[in-house]
């Protein structure tokens, strides 16, 4: 019988750990994160240092984003038809490259606009080819077992990363100079390369579970002919045709939606208008939802078994409408950096099963293009929910984060209505 008992956590948690594909594996991409961080540092301090232009600072940063989205789901097609480690190392020294180039250009003086937007640009293509083959090798990586923990391991890491990027990335720029940022990035980057490039991962093979053989549809044939276009039809049909799969990637998109918005437009109102402080209850607010998050990851690796994803999905969905609900009439710091905090723990919570649950019961043949499917949508959302959100502010907080509210309600109710779903593992 599967158990849920913290009891044997420690263990459990940091077995991945001991396998040494694993630990390149979570080493890789800790840098490469961590070199994220650096060149959002870099782009944005050296772009205002060239222009002193806010309006032209948002343009790199869109020429960064829209080739990352536009392309990923070509990324997601590579990653199936080649290898991931393969993506994740190239696209790496890639990065590397890129940044090292513009790093040497800052310190020669021949830095121009113009060679910082296309610089940008290439980066976030390159990087499209790199994100969905980072979540897609983990099967190869560690058995199905040791998925959940793994991920856990893997999403602290990650956001270490995120919050010790900007801040040395930061920290680097006001020691020396912006182009010094690009030039430790491009480090970043090529070790992240090395360490993917020595991983040793077994042979892809289906990895639906046999417990659920009739409820996956079966992974779309390829043959060597197939052209790209063609392969990524395959692997939109394929997401299409799992009404469970379907389910996750919708509450992903609702997650992101309800993520985006509420979480950077409306913590600045929220902090300002309702709770009548400053950028210190602004930062509290946002440390309450990642420190609530690492520890929901740490927790989800910990408990044992294989509980029920789709009531996991369902009780995100409503936890995160209650919390939505509440910082919309809350008027105290305190009570909502709790209710944050809870918040972030169930998104850490919730977010490791899911994940470990898509790479356990997708055939590795697809995975790639199903998670870049969800990273899609998920860079689709995030826009549209800024400005929705940046408009319902403008009525009041408590509209904003009550409209919020209603559409994770709405999504609950959907998970909770089919059966299928209800009974993921």
């Amino acid at each position: 019988m599967a158990t849920t008992t913290l009891a044997p956590a420690g263990p459990r948690l940091w077995t991945p750990a001991r396998l040494p594909a694993f630990r390149l594996l979570w080493l890789g991409q800790s840098l490469s994160l961590l070199g994220d961080g650096f060149s959002f540092i870099a782009f944005s301090w050296i772009t205002l240092s060239l222009t002193h232009s806010t309006l032209t600072l948002g343009w790199v940063l869109t020429l960064q984003a829209v080739p990352r989205a536009l392309l990923t789901l070509v990324g997601g097609s590579l990653g199936d038809r080649l290898s991931a480690r393969t993506l994740m190392a190239y696209s790496s020294w890639a990065r590397a490259a890129l940044m090292a180039a513009v790093g040497v250009a800052g310190l020669t003086g021949t830095l121009t606009i113009w060679m910082l937007c296309a610089a940008a640009a290439a980066f976030g293509t390159v990087d499209a080819f790199f994100q969905p083959a980072r979540v897609s090798i983990l099967p190869s990586v560690v058995d199905k077992e040791l998925l959940t923990p793994a991920n856990a391991l893997l999403g602290t890491g990650t956001r270490v990363a995120a919050v010790l990027g900007p801040a040395v990335g930061g920290l680097v720029v006001a020691l020396s100079r912006a182009p010094i940022a690009f030039v430790v990035d491009g480090v970043c980057f090529a070790l992240c390369g090395l360490c993917v490039a020595r991983i040793r991962t077994a042979p892809k093979a289906p990895a639906v579970s046999p417990a659920e053989p009739a409820e996956s549809p079966a992974a779309p044939a390829a043959a060597p002919g197939d052209s790209l276009a063609t392969r990524i039809r395959a692997g939109l049909r394929y997401t299409w045709d799992d009404p469970r799969l379907r389910t996750v990637l919708v509450l992903d998109t609702a997650v992101n939606f309800c993520y985006a918005g509420p979480f950077t437009v409306g913590f600045a109102t929220l902090a300002r208008a309702a709770l009548h402080g400053g950028s210190a209850t602004l930062g509290l607010l946002n440390g309450a939802l990642a420190g609530g998050a690492m520890l929901g990851t740490l927790a989800g690796g910990a408990v044992g078994g294989r509980p029920r994803v789709g009531l996991l999905v369902a009780a995100l969905a409503g936890w995160l409408g209650a919390g939505m609900a509440l910082l919309g009439i809350l008027d105290s710091a305190p009570a909502a950096v709790a209710t944050v905090l809870m918040m972030g723990f169930a998104i850490g919570f919730q977010g490791v099963f899911g994940l470990s649950w898509i790479q356990r019961n997708i055939p590795q043949s697809v995975l790639s293009r199903v998670i870049s499917v969800d990273m899609v949508l998920g860079y689709a959302a995030a826009p549209v929910s800024l400005v929705v959100c940046g408009a319902l502010a403008q009525v009041g907080t408590g509209v904003m984060f009550g409209g919020v509210a209603l559409v994770l309600a709405v999504t609950a109710l959907g998970v909770l209505s089919s059966r299928a779903v209800r009974e993921m593992r």
